[in-house]
């Protein structure tokens, strides 16, 4: 799983699939082709029991809401902040089907909202027991107040090639 620290961006319209609250300024969601990881933070809520944290923030590939079933792939969402100061300490919570051992079906890492650009966090397809079709969702809450949601539909590669061919995983099409 990815995380990525605030990063400085344009501000970006609210999607259809995406459920903001009064504190959330902007919000787009989205895939991701990731940039390589330049180290790790613990995340005891997780099934890896780490993130990993990259400088480069990436681009989206694509503004849908569905995303390949592949190795590497990533989906997430850029924020920001209504408030100057930002949102720190802000929980983001991820349910899924059941995955790894324990059938777990959500992960949870801390994570912070910028309020003078957005700010990125992204879930990357780093292990085979992730690759799990159906609905994935994203929440970011601030203590009990629910900051934003939005959902993805995980999909098999042959559902969507254009986006599974666009991060160079062709070969996982076959």
């Amino acid at each position: 799983m990815r995380y990525l620290i605030p990063f400085l961006l344009l501000a970006t319209p609210l999607l259809a699939q995406d459920k903001t609250g009064p504190a959330i300024a902007a919000l787009e969601s989205g895939v991701i082709c990731p940039p390589e990881s330049t180290g790790t933070r613990p995340a005891p809520d997780t099934v890896a029991g780490i993130t990993n944290v990259i400088v480069d923030e990436p681009p989206f590939v694509s503004t849908v809401n569905k995303v390949p079933a592949v190795m590497g792939i990533g989906f997430g969402v850029k924020a920001m902040s209504e408030s100057a100061f930002g949102i720190d300490n802000v929980t983001m919570t991820i349910t899924h089907p059941p995955m790894g051992d324990g059938r777990a079906k959500s992960q949870s890492f801390q994570t912070s909202i910028s309020g003078v650009d957005s700010s990125i966090t992204f879930y990357q397809f780093d292990y085979e027991y992730e690759l799990l079709p159906g609905t994935w969702t994203m929440t970011a809450t601030d203590g009990d107040e629910v900051l934003y949601t939005t959902s993805f539909q995980v999909v098999p590669p042959n559902q969507v090639p254009e986006l599974a061919a666009i991060c160079n995983f062709e070969e996982l099409l076959s």
